[in-house]
């Protein structure tokens, strides 16, 4: 008796994790599991073989909690693409985040919009910020959430006269509740 409980344990023990998934269950759903060679040798503890790549393999595995049939998720994972990445053209600004770096001083910026602490001022700040690097590529835009608002700020201008012309430019577009802040500002190493 002992002996083949042993035996048993043994035989268990050299099935891959894989295949205890796919042991089929009274009541329990089928799901399909799609994964790359690779991967399913890190789930099951087998070493990888980074030349050579198998293309992608799929199990049928049970789970008690699964209510999507396989063709849905089949139709699912066909539809589902990856993100364009287009390479930059001359006259395509670029609206990421730029980190400055430089040592902080007492200065001027230009705060283009105060809102509240809602989701709906978020984006407004954020879209504010957006327009703000279209019209001032040059300059630097901060939207940051000071609470209890958010705010959209450009530049990092010396003087009261710097952030003057900007706010003169900045209001003559639209924005009328522009004003000049005074604060620490970034200024670039020489």
């Amino acid at each position: 008796m002992t002996l083949c409980v042993g035996c048993i344990m043994v035989a268990d023990a050299q099935s891959t994790f894989t295949e205890r998934l796919q042991k089929s269950n009274s009541g329990e759903g089928k799901i399909t599991v799609t994964q790359d060679k690779s991967i399913d040798d890190l789930v099951n503890g087998k070493t990888a073989d980074p030349v050579q790549s198998a293309p992608r393999k799929q199990t049928e595995t049970t789970h008690a909690t699964t209510t999507m049939p396989m063709q849905e998720k089949s139709e699912q994972a066909a539809t589902h693409q990856e993100p364009e990445t287009r390479p930059a053209t001359p006259d395509t600004i670029d609206t990421r985040k730029k980190v400055m770096r430089g040592y902080k001083v007492n200065g001027f910026r230009v705060q283009v919009f105060a809102g509240g602490n809602s989701r709906n001022d978020r984006l407004k700040a954020e879209k504010t910020g957006n327009e703000i690097k279209t019209l001032f590529p040059e300059e630097p835009v901060y939207v940051h959430f000071y609470s209890p608002r958010w705010i959209c700020r450009m530049g990092n201008y010396r003087t009261y006269e710097e952030a003057h012309e900007i706010l003169r430019n900045v209001r003559e577009l639209g924005y009328q509740s522009a004003i000049i802040v005074k604060g620490k500002i970034t200024v670039q190493y020489p």
